[in-house]
């Protein structure tokens, strides 16, 4: 009696134990599929509003362009977003993340992404392609802006396609996707001031002096202005960028599974409006000053994308009256850069180059001010991590400056002397839709 009594206690205690243990790992399991599902919601949510991005840019540039080049504008914009889709898929993102890459510079290419699920990632491997195709699309539409009213339609698209399958990937990887500048030069951009903007930003620096400026736009020595043909529609595109731009830096986050993650995006989205309301009021305080008074409405836009680049690259570390200073600085370089090119003879229709290249490369460098101010380059500690200097920011922003400019005047070289770039004298001067779409986008003013 007493050996059943004993057997029975000790059975009950076993089953006990076995039955707590399987809640805890239910109870573990349930955790994990929870934090997957939250995190792939970011994704996906992040992604839809970075996409909205691609709408917004497509109003900006086709109401910063005049009147005979905005259905042209508005079909490159559609255009180059199938394209980075398509790219990405084929090889872009395989080279951003690659298996294997010669020395954390360069990815072995793989082609054909598909998505490999698995709990253990944190999020669906779908839902992460999809944020990251649509950072491609960003770069891009930079471009697109700044070469408007003077470019062939199948020409940038065809750099279009090796931008977002090589030239961005490329550089991606070398942060992102675990490469030199990370690994050894403990580079940090946060969701891409550098990676991103800058790139897009060299590439189109590099396109507008290879395929020159507007017919009229220099004569003499003198500017001649080009208003654009909608200042309403470059509002809102201004609108939507703001708004696209908290799932671009918020998303980034890459994770809202955890009580830490989910305060971490909602500070993210504070010092990003910040950053941007800092640099529109600093861009029309500057304007005014300058310009006896009068403030310059599309200066004041650009303000606010200088301010959202600037912040960019850290959005998280510095506190709101900080993002709002970043931001600040960033309107005041775009009001700056802007007579520059002037001088230079750079056509920036838009102003992509002051708002996305020179912010961008501000953003990145002041990244050390929220880590310590540290000068050179750390070593590395006992996990392998560098820490965050302003020197390790110089080599990044300088790398991907030399890179990108170098691989876009290969590829704006090579069209040039094979398709060609620009249009007849005759089609520039009638406009791009005309020429190359074949409708007008206001016929009734024609």
């Amino acid at each position: 009696m007493k050996y059943l009594v004993k057997t029975a206690t000790r059975g009950a205690a076993l089953l006990s134990v076995a039955i707590a243990a399987a809640g805890s790992a239910v109870a573990q399991e349930a955790s994990e599929v929870s934090a997957y599902v939250d995190n792939s919601y970011l994704f996906l949510i992040g992604g839809l509003i970075v996409m909205f991005m691609a709408a917004g840019f497509c109003m900006l540039e086709a109401g910063l362009v005049r009147k005979k080049n905005a259905a042209m504008q508005s079909m490159k914009n559609v255009a180059l977003f199938s394209i980075a889709g398509i790219m990405v898929w084929l090889v872009g993102y395989n080279m951003a993340y690659p298996a294997e890459s010669i020395g954390g510079w360069v990815g072995i290419p793989s082609f054909f992404w598909s998505p490999e699920e698995d709990l253990a990632t944190g999020y669906a491997a779908s839902s992460d392609w999809f944020f990251q195709m649509v950072f491609v699309a960003t770069a891009a539409s930079i471009v697109s802006g700044t070469v408007a009213e003077r470019v062939k339609l199948w020409p940038f698209l065809i750099f279009t396609a090796f931008l977002t399958a090589f030239i961005y990937p490329i550089v991606a990887s070398w942060e992102w996707g675990g490469g030199a500048l990370d690994s050894q030069f403990g580079f940090s951009d946060f969701a891409g001031s550098t990676l991103v903007h800058s790139t897009g930003g060299w590439a189109a620096l590099v396109g507008a002096i290879i395929i020159g400026p507007r017919i009229g736009k220099f004569v003499n020595g003198e500017v001649h202005p080009m208003p654009g043909s909608n200042i309403p529609l470059a509002a809102l595109g201004t609108f939507i960028l703001w708004f696209g731009w908290f799932g671009f830096n918020g998303a980034s986050q890459l994770a809202a599974g955890s009580f830490d993650n989910i305060n971490a995006v909602a500070t993210i989205f504070a010092n990003t409006n910040m950053a941007a309301c800092g640099g529109v009021v600093a861009a029309m305080i500057l304007t005014a000053l300058l310009y006896k008074g009068k403030v310059d409405a599309t200066m004041a836009f650009n303000g606010a994308i200088g301010g959202l680049v600037s912040i960019t690259a850290e959005p998280l570390a510095p506190s709101m009256g900080a993002s709002t200073l970043i931001g600040a600085v960033g309107g005041i370089l775009v009001v700056l850069t802007v007579p520059l090119l002037d001088k230079l003879k750079i056509d920036d229709v838009v102003g992509a180059i002051p708002a996305h290249l020179v912010c961008g490369i501000w953003g990145t460098m002041v990244v050390a001010a929220s880590y310590g101010n540290v000068l050179m380059v750390p070593a590395a500690d006992a996990e392998g991590a560098i820490g965050v200097s302003y020197m390790g920011q110089l080599i990044g922003v300088i790398a991907c400056g030399v890179f990108v400019s170098i691989a876009s005047a290969i590829v704006w070289f090579a069209l040039k002397f094979t398709v060609g770039l620009r249009p007849s004298e005759e089609d520039e001067i009638a406009g791009m839709d005309k020429a190359e779409v074949g409708l007008e986008a206001y016929p009734e003013f024609g």
